[in-house]
């Protein structure tokens, strides 16, 4: 039986390609559907796409009439097709599908849990006259995403009951810290150097600075809601999907897509409609000084640039590369939203009593229906922004986007429910703008993730027929 290294040609032995790579999927059971890198998956590829019986002549005698360049021929033919049906394809096409089931699934979660979050708060500040914006909306909502990394731990356990907790934890840790190395490295292959990196300074840099960005853009908010109208707010604040589909083509280097540009803005142009449809009856006796509005719409509009920008920072910089597996990407997208609720909880209550102390918000926790409902409240913003980070990972900050505008229709929908109270004309128009806006752009992306598919495939084919047809030559000249 020859061995793995002598079954390569010469042309493959030092080809880096064929060298082995650490890999931590290698190690990690839900990421068995990637093909491995290893010199022995190498090797029985190459050994299986060889014929059963060879009739070619003996190694040493030289050939080059047509028979042998036919049988040549006839060989790389049957490469080819071995390899059009690689396991290693298989796999690649289930991870993509996968992918797209779980994008699908931490959509629903997100749009519900938002509607969720909404009308709760609504019901808690309006009805129950617990009004508490700063506390409620920033400090408890962002800070009880510390709960999604211990809640996941503990379903990851449930799935392995027969092993030890500690040798889970441990197993779990190292899959973090892996997956860490891979963001700092920019690749999901780690050599053994690679491996030895301590990622968690690096990481914490970049957990600051995105709790930092997510913060702005938050505070912008309480700052212009009584300097502007609510419908400005509203509008100008979720045009953030433009901005993020501008941060995008800059940071991560997407290309301008004419059927992207076109879905976002129509996107904001429905968002438009639902804000300012019916602004006449809601903002009557309310009266907006001109220069207070125009600072409180500047204010708001750095939060929608500051939000656009939290977004494709987090997808840039905490975010797996490619090549990884959806359910590494989604583990490591509720880390990320546990270190920014800790994060939340360390500093930002250094706020509150200053604010207690100004008489701008006077620190009062809330009691008997106000405290159950908060609670709902911040379980389901917990539950929004895990599902929203890992629909970020998975897909892109811009269709990401676009999926929040989705909310502005539900929510709608939820009132007009919950009241009794009609949809008018413009809300019902704006939604089902937003939602075709939606759409259209996910079948762009779908299409673009498509085409990337098949780029890569085209290149993994045409190195691999490089390859094959260097040795055809040596094997026709009789080397």
């Amino acid at each position: 039986m020859p061995s793995a290294e002598q079954t390569l040609s010469p042309f493959q032995k030092f080809d880096p390609q064929h060298l082995h790579h650490y890999s931590p999927d290698e190690e990690d059971d839900d990421d068995k559907m990637s093909p491995r890198p290893g010199i022995a998956t190498r090797a029985s590829d190459i050994q299986a796409s060889e014929p059963l019986l060879d009739d070619t002549p003996e190694r040493g005698r030289t050939e080059t009439n047509y028979e042998g360049t036919r049988e040549v021929d006839a060989r790389s033919r049957r490469r080819h097709q071995m390899r059009s049906r690689s396991p290693s394809d298989a796999a690649a096409e289930l991870a993509t599908k996968k992918k797209y089931l779980l994008a699908g699934v931490f959509l629903v979660l997100s749009l519900v849990s938002f509607v969720v979050q909404t009308e709760t708060a609504v019901y808690i500040q309006s009805t129950l006259g617990w009004k508490k914006p700063y506390l409620m909306l920033r400090y408890l909502t962002h800070g009880s995403w510390v709960v999604i990394w211990p809640v996941q731990f503990l379903v990851l356990k449930l799935r392995k009951p027969q092993q030890p907790i500690r040798t889970f934890y441990n197993a779990h840790i190292h899959h973090i810290k892996t997956t860490c190395r891979m963001i700092m490295v920019g690749t999901v292959h780690l050599t053994a150097s690679q491996h030895k990196l301590n990622p968690l300074p690096m990481m914490f840099r970049r957990i600051v600075f995105i709790t930092c960005a997510l913060t702005i853009a938050g505070s912008t908010w309480y700052v212009a809601v009584n300097m502007t109208t609510p419908s400005d707010l509203t509008a100008i604040y979720n045009c953030s999907a433009f901005f993020a589909y501008v941060f995008s083509i800059f940071l991560l280097k997407e290309r301008v897509r004419t059927d992207k540009v076109f879905s976002v803005i129509v996107a904001c142009i429905g968002v438009l409609i639902v804000a300012y449809g019916d602004s006449g009856d809601v903002e009557k006796g309310k009266e907006v000084e001109a220069a207070n509005r125009t600072l409180g719409n500047l204010v708001i509009g750095v939060g929608s640039v500051m939000y656009g920008f939290y977004e494709v920072l987090y997808k840039k910089a905490a975010c797996p590369p490619e090549g990884v597996s959806p359910m590494r990407s989604v583990i490591f997208s509720n880390t990320i939203a546990s270190s920014l609720g800790i994060t939340t909880l360390l500093v930002l209550w250094i706020p509150i009593p200053i604010f207690h102390m100004m008489g701008w918000e006077t620190f009062e926790l809330p009691r008997s229906d106000a405290a159950w409902l908060m609670g709902i409240s911040v379980f389901a913003n917990a539950v929004f922004s895990g599902s929203f980070l890992s629909l970020i990972s998975l897909t892109s900050p811009v269709l990401s986007s676009v999926a929040a505008l989705l909310t502005i229709f539900l929510v709608a929908l939820t009132d007009w429910m919950w009241t009794g109270k009609p949809l008018s004309a413009t809300a019902l128009l704006g939604g089902l703008v937003i939602s075709s806006a939606f759409f259209l752009l996910a079948w762009s992306t779908w299409r673009e993730m498509k085409e990337e598919e098949q780029r890569s495939v085209r290149k993994k084919d045409d190195d691999d027929d490089q390859v094959y047809s260097d040795t055809d030559s040596e094997e026709a000249v009789g080397v």
